[in-house]
């Protein structure tokens, strides 16, 4: 049973306010970093949509994954930059669960809209003849809605089940957003079962979109290497490696937050910067870094620019 039953109207967010002298500098470089993000997703948005040869399905889920990284950004980022210039961090509880929801959604979408692209590719290199036929754009767009579909059911799934009760004192939520496993420990109700389940709910999501991956890039591989000529391989790899780059530095920073053992130490604060800022940053980076269409698609938008100023 819960010390205070006392029904709470708002949270405060702890967040960074353990480090008071570092929270000027935090506050700089996270807000240096988030326009960064945003002007490398804005950038990806744009070239892709005013670049017709970039009209492929292969663009169009890049272009779905940067819509929902600026949105799944957009949801904490602001709030914790704010809280990290004042005192009073309070969310009010219908905010918090809002927040939770949309974090929640965007980030399953952005999971499963990672596994369409490894499937995407499994299909443009295994399947190269059928490839047209397989993925057109239309086929493209109704995954894509599939994939908003799929991150919100999930997300609504779990947002229910932590705000289905009342919270009980003290109201403060050990994070600089409301993080549900953070948020589901002052529940009134039985917190240890609804976090079990939010937690196994998250955790299978995550392992089965990552394993989806995992088996596509098996059947990549063994097709790759039966590649006679080596410029064909390279151009293989090619398609990928931005791809794989960002799934294992997504998956990589999500399994530190979701599968870190109970009671292993740590600051959960410092824990999960990288899966929702760092991460973030260099998704557009890779993609557009190691991406030669890209590149070009950029190229092609200056010189026209260049050329329409003179």
């Amino acid at each position: 049973m819960k010390a205070n039953q006392t029904v709470l109207k708002e949270f405060v967010l702890v967040g960074f306010s353990s480090y008071p002298h570092v929270r000027p500098f935090l506050f700089v470089l996270f807000f240096g970093l988030y326009l960064l993000t945003l002007t490398g997703n804005l950038a990806i948005l744009g070239l892709t949509w005013a670049d017709r040869s970039l009209h492929t399905p292969m663009y169009l889920f890049l272009r779905a994954l940067s819509f929902s990284e600026t949105c799944y950004t957009l949801t904490i980022i602001p709030k914790m930059l704010a809280d990290l210039l004042t005192e009073k961090r309070s969310i009010s509880v219908p905010g918090c669960g809002l927040q939770m929801y949309f974090f929640l959604g965007l980030g399953g979408t952005h999971c499963i809209i990672l596994t369409l692209m490894g499937y995407d590719r499994f299909l443009a290199i295994c399947h190269p003849l059928r490839y047209p036929l397989l993925m057109t754009n239309v086929v493209c767009g109704h995954l894509v809605v599939s994939a908003w579909a799929g991150g919100f059911l999930i997300s609504v799934t779990e947002t229910a089940l932590i705000f289905r009760g009342s919270f009980c004192n003290p109201n403060l939520i050990h994070h600089f957003f409301c993080h549900m496993q953070a948020v589901v420990r002052l529940s009134c109700l039985d917190s240890d079962l609804t976090e079990l389940v939010v937690t196994m709910v998250s955790v299978s999501a995550l392992t089965g979109t990552f394993l989806l991956i995992i088996i596509t890039y098996v059947f990549i591989l063994s097709t790759v290497f039966r590649i006679p000529s080596a410029e064909g391989k390279q151009k293989a790899f090619s398609t990928c490696a931005s791809h794989l780059t960002v799934v294992i530095v997504h998956f990589g920073f999500a399994a530190i937050v979701y599968l870190k053992p109970e009671g292993s130490g740590g600051d959960d604060t410092l824990i999960a910067v990288p899966y929702t800022v760092i991460t973030p940053f260099l998704s557009p980076l890779i993609f557009s870094l190691r991406n030669r269409d890209m590149k070009n698609a950029f190229r092609k938008l200056m010189a026209k620019r260049s050329f329409w100023n003179m």
